[in-house]
């Protein structure tokens, strides 16, 4: 079970069909930003946990007027109080002797995975989803859950399929939009570091996809969507960053040394103050650096007896590879 961008801890599973994990969604807003500060002072002011989801469906009836300020209001609560914790999936069972009593232990499980989010502040993925999905039919809001994959570690290029996140899908003014709230919390590394985040509020499907692939397919909401096999073998696009726009040279997420020259190339459309790269953890700097219309253009050495190469811009990791 995986819930984190690049390093994330892996949790394994035994039923709930191997959940976890969560995002997407379409760009263009309906709340000016100076409202979405007043929605965020807002959350800011609620309690940290609820003792139960009608007590927090009381507050956002109170509060919140439009599907938007109730969508932005409780996306900002879960990302602000809601904090990733591994232990939090060993705490249900999923054992089951038949479908009738695998339906029944899913409803269950579905409530008290709600009901420790709220009353605890620590989930996995499904805590995260879960309890978005609750909160939003409460309010008469169209949601449904999307399960899929994600790429987070470099033995996660060119492997098979794997039904490992969770996020939510929700409707906005007859437009439907991606969301995932466990990785706007923050970051798992050996623990989690909370860094609240609206990257992934209403990200672009087009941009969603290099990150998240779902179960089904429509579900990417994205013209031509590439095959599985295709969003397996490209690079890991470390999100918050350049990459995901701006990246623009074609290597896939494997490089086979023994097919390229001795200097790899990258471009970028956009100019960042500094660039590195790390073989195998060590990082270096990139000195040559030479302006290619409105961004840059750049070679490293190809390190042929390397694993693993990582792209920095601006000290953080944009881009991993593996190298064969």
């Amino acid at each position: 079970m995986k819930c984190f961008p690049f390093h994330t801890a892996t949790i394994s599973s035994a039923a709930l069909r191997s959940v976890v994990f969560c995002f997407f969604i379409a760009t263009a807003t309906t709340v000016c930003a100076q409202d979405f500060d007043r929605i965020d002072a807002t959350i800011q002011l609620y309690p940290e946990t609820f003792d139960e989801v009608a007590q927090f469906d009381r507050f956002l009836s109170r509060d919140f007027n439009t599907d938007e300020e109730k969508v932005r209001a409780i996306y900002s609560w879960l990302i602000t109080n809601i904090s990733y914790d591994p232990e939090a999936y060993k705490l249900f069972n999923y054992n089951f002797k038949d479908y009738r009593e695998r339906n029944q232990k899913e409803e269950r499980s579905r409530k008290k995975i709600i009901e420790h989010t709220l009353r605890t502040g620590k989930a996995v993925c499904e805590g995260y989803a879960m309890t978005f999905e609750k909160l939003l039919t409460l309010q008469g809001i169209d949601n449904y859950l999307i399960q899929g994959d994600t790429k987070t570690h470099f033995k996660d290029i060119d492997r098979k399929f794997d039904l490992s996140h969770m996020w939510n899908a929700i409707k906005i003014d007859d437009a439907w939009y991606l969301f995932d709230t466990t990785w706007g919390a923050g970051k798992y590394t050996s623990k989690f570091i909370k860094e609240p985040s609206y990257y992934y509020y209403q990200i672009a499907p087009s941009e969603f996809i290099k990150t998240h692939y779902p179960e089904d397919i429509t579900d990417a909401f994205v013209v031509n969507p590439p095959a599985f096999e295709t969003f397996s073998r490209q690079p890991i696009y470390i999100v918050s960053s350049l990459a995901l726009s701006a990246y623009t040279t074609s290597y896939t997420g494997i490089i086979d040394s023994a097919q390229q020259p001795d200097e790899l190339e990258f471009g970028f459309k956009e100019t960042p103050s500094q660039i590195a790269y790390a073989y195998d953890g060590e990082m270096l700097p990139v000195n040559a650096i030479q302006e290619a219309g409105e961004g840059v253009y750049f070679t490293i050495p190809l390190q042929r007896d390397a694993k693993t190469l990582l792209i920095y811009l601006d000290d953080k990791p944009v881009l991993a590879y593996i190298i064969k």
